[in-house]
């Protein structure tokens, strides 16, 4: 493929300034050429695969082509899903996660049909392809724990989920042939895909099987309205760079928080109605999003005005500096200047990522490594690999070794241009899959060592202390610990303290808060007892003398009250008349809570459902007269309402419903 051209927005081509011929030759495509094979998946990188995949489903390749085709899919999606683990992308929702997720799926389907494997079995290839390749990609080896266990966890959610959709699948299925169709919607199959992830071709491959079709032009009409729907909430339009001065952005902002600069280029953004400026700068000490790092904020100013930057992305490599106004003198000599303070609260939280992370392996061991993280003005997320949950002793553990090295102020050692192979050497870690020039920069508090691009503390003393707030499982063996550090979690402390001095004012300010209050919960529990004991026997009391005082009308015996001003208790006598009088017995009820609200209650005895009456039509109609609405089943319903001043005309209307 020849590559000669940009397109513009406005359909304009543009010379590229170097043309590029991209041949297609990979890796695997080189290692059929040299091995004299006719495909790909007859080479050494593939057979060791499918020969295990062979071995663990008792099929043998080579003699059916679906069973091949199988395979090699098999062989092929369980090196792309191992790699994508290894490299901190995990299966998801969204965005990449989503990806691998349908290729694993894709892979699960394949085995699930054709290789008959209703079981989890993916997982157990981990083994070979690490045989094959872990040699030349030692992470996949070190990280053979979570790849399998994430693997395996995806494979039995997916296989819950083909049980599952052909479960609905067989019952639209029934429901076609009953009303003399061949043929299901297409829009049941797009629900199938669409909400419970089963696959399309799996879904026409069952109907096959059973002499069915799917109506697929539905489907696929279905299919564009909901791409439509996505590409119009992710819709971005922007005009085309507007150049006002030549040169590329310098970032300073390791050094200083505001600058003298120009504005280099412009453009206009639409995006979900909202409209707003991209700004590339000659100089910016505005950090952009990357790493888990958010953007900075801050101001643009000049001698005449200053403008908001409400945000700093990272596009195409360089700074993009977000504004919802433009200059009105694009061409003027401005100031950049961050937002201060939230740039040094966003720096705490990420130095404390780092001596969490070195914590995280003191306490839990070497194979902690991170999967993830977020760093703001407010808060730190950090996600690594381990197995199992995080206990609070460990937790308070790991909290207490990075503040140790908070109180030990040590100095930022930062080495900004240092060759990758003198890093390493540092002792720093290299994520799997990131990619690193031949110069990295060094960030190092003592054992801390890391490979970071990100702005951090002068010294680790800035940060004043560390709070893990929150530990969770996110994934197969990936856990996320949240926390908070600075003025907020001073801010957290002094809450915390707050609530304890106002519970120790609610005991009474006891020397034991502690001991008070599982004694005042223990009274509580005790007292609750009681109070539910008196609450069935006044439930018993009432249900007695209502039964008393009923009325027969019609050959129905009609229970009635009207005075009590509690719904459950109102509730617990309607069971109550039902219980104690098996046959033709009604109950009705209008009653006003103490709240001030109207309630209406109906209930039947089974044979009067039989004769047809309906609880729930009953009340609903009684209802108008409260100005409320309610329903519920023929033999028991409750309505309420707006207007209490109505409740005897709705008592009365009850009657005359059941007495008629």
């Amino acid at each position: 493929v020849f590559m000669q051209f940009n397109r513009k927005a406005d359909g304009s081509l543009e010379s590229l300034p170097a043309k590029v011929i991209d041949t297609g030759m990979g890796f695997e495509r080189l290692c059929m050429a040299l091995q004299g094979k006719k495909s790909n998946y007859d080479t050494d990188v593939f057979t060791p695969l499918i020969s295990r995949i062979a071995q663990l489903s008792g099929k043998e390749y080579g003699k059916d082509v679906k069973v091949d085709v199988a395979m090699r899919v098999i062989a092929d999606h369980v090196r792309t899903i191992a790699f994508s683990i290894a490299d901190s992308q995990l299966p998801g929702n969204a965005k990449a996660g989503y990806v691998i997720r349908r290729i694993l799926r894709r892979a699960v389907r394949y085995a699930y049909t054709f290789l008959d494997q209703k079981q989890a079995f993916m997982y157990k290839l981990v083994n070979t392809l690490i045989d094959s390749m872990g040699e030349a990609y030692p992470e996949i080896a070190s990280q053979r724990e979570l790849i399998m266990k994430v693997i395996k966890e995806e494979e039995d959610s997916f296989l819950r989920t083909l049980d599952k959709g052909i479960a609905i699948l067989d019952e639209a299925i029934k429901n076609a042939r009953k009303q003399g169709k061949n043929e299901i919607s297409g829009k049941e199959a797009f629900v199938l895909y669409d909400t419970y992830g089963f696959p399309l071709d799996l879904t026409e491959l069952i109907l096959k099987e059973n002499g069915m079709t799917l109506d697929k032009k539905e489907f696929d009409v279905e299919m564009e309205a909901q791409k439509t729907r996505a590409r119009n909430a992710a819709a971005v339009e922007a005009t085309d760079w507007v150049t006002v001065s030549e040169g590329e952005t310098e970032f300073v902002g390791y050094d200083v928080t505001s600058a003298p600069t120009r504005i280099l280029r412009y453009r206009k953004v639409t995006q979900k109605n909202k409209e707003f400026y991209q700004i590339v700068l000659s100089t910016t000490p505005f950090y952009a999003e990357m790493g888990g790092q958010v953007g900075d904020s801050g101001w643009l100013e000049s001698a005449d005005e200053k403008i908001e930057i409400y945000d700093t992305k990272r596009e195409n490599g360089q700074a993009v500096h977000l504004s919802k106004k433009l200059p009105a003198n694009v061409e003027a000599e401005f100031t950049a200047r961050i937002n201060e303070a939230n740039r040094r609260a966003t720096e705490c939280n990420h130095t404390a990522t780092h001596l969490l992370h070195a914590a995280l392996r003191e306490v839990l061991g070497s194979h902690v490594e991170q999967k993830g993280s977020y760093v703001s003005p407010g808060m730190l997320r950090f996600d690594f690999s381990h197995f199992q949950k995080v206990t609070p002793e460990e937790l308070r553990k790991a909290e207490r070794i990075a503040n140790a090295n908070v109180r030990k102020a040590i100095a930022l050692d930062e080495h900004r241009h240092m060759p990758i192979a003198e890093a390493l050497e540092m002792g720093a870690m290299a994520l799997f899959g990131e990619k690193y020039g031949e110069e990295v920069r060094v960030v190092r508090y003592g054992d801390s060592v890391e490979l970071c691009g990100g702005t951090h503390v002068p010294n680790t003393g800035n940060i004043g202390m560390i709070r893990i707030i929150s530990e969770s499982s996110i994934a197969a063996g990936i856990r996320r610990i949240e926390a908070v550090t600075g003025e907020v979690a001073e801010d957290m402390i002094d809450q915390l303290s707050d609530n304890m001095r106002e519970v120790g004012e609610l005991l009474h300010n006891a020397p034991d808060v502690l001991q008070a209050l599982r004694k005042s919960i223990e009274e509580n529990a005790e007292l609750r007892k009681q109070a539910e004991e008196y609450f069935q026997e006044r439930i018993r009391n009432l249900t007695a003398d209502a039964i008393a005082k009923a009325e027969t009308v019609n050959d129905i015996r009609l229970v009635s009250i009207t005075g009590v001003r509690m719904p459950d208790v109102v509730k617990g006598i309607a069971f109550g008349v039902r219980q104690q009088s098996p046959e033709k017995t009604a109950f009705i009820a209008a009653t006003v809570d103490m709240g001030g609200k109207p309630l209406l209650t109906v209930a039947f005895t089974d044979d009067l459902v039989k004769e047809g009456l309906n609880a729930s039509a009953i009340v609903r109609e009684a209802a108008k007269a409260i100005k409320g609405g309610g329903g519920g089943q023929p033999g028991f319903a409750q309505a309420g309402g707006k207007d209490k001043d109505g409740i005897a005309q709705a008592f009365q209307a009850m009657h005359q419903a059941i007495c008629k």
